[in-house]
């Protein structure tokens, strides 16, 4: 029950428009005050839980997307944040972009909306640590993803 208590979070920009990336960081104004449940918003990967993602994957931020990813330690949960990050939105189908971040790594919980309000995040942060803790007590498995040089997915 330690990690329900204290979710550490790594916000991860994927090309997005900055409309979710407000509003991930209106959750930590007094207004919505993550921080009254424990959630801190950190700067390093190697001591985080959740991962944020917010934006369409493309091309160029594939590897780093990945090996932000592999530096989270095991249990973590993945959350896509917006209509971006779950399956393109907008750019869905532009030249440069491969989709939603479910394309290159797994993700564990789904946040929609373009762009989310703070409450619809952290219901979502709230979600991704049920999911969390099952993955600590060894309900779920998670799973580590490849990097090899400038991979780009299969399905691009």
């Amino acid at each position: 029950m330690a990690m329900a208590k204290s979710p550490w979070i790594i916000h991860v920009n994927c090309n997005s428009c900055n409309g979710c990336d407000i509003e991930v960081l209106a959750c930590l104004t007094p207004l919505y005050d993550a921080e009254r449940f424990g959630v801190l918003n950190i700067g390093t990967p190697k001591q985080a839980d959740i991962m944020v993602v917010t934006g369409s994957i493309n091309y160029k931020n594939v590897n780093v997307l990945k090996n932000i990813y592999n530096q989270i330690p095991d249990p973590k949960v993945v959350l896509a944040v917006g209509a971006c990050a779950s399956t393109g939105g907008i750019f869905h189908g532009c030249y440069n972009v491969i989709g939603g971040v479910d394309q290159v790594i797994p993700v564990d919980a789904y946040v929609p909306g373009c762009c989310p309000r703070p409450e619809a995040i952290l219901d979502g942060v709230v979600a991704a640590l049920s999911i969390l803790e099952s993955k600590s007590q060894g309900k779920i498995k998670g799973k580590e993803v490849k990097l090899k040089g400038n991979e780009v997915p299969s399905n691009a």
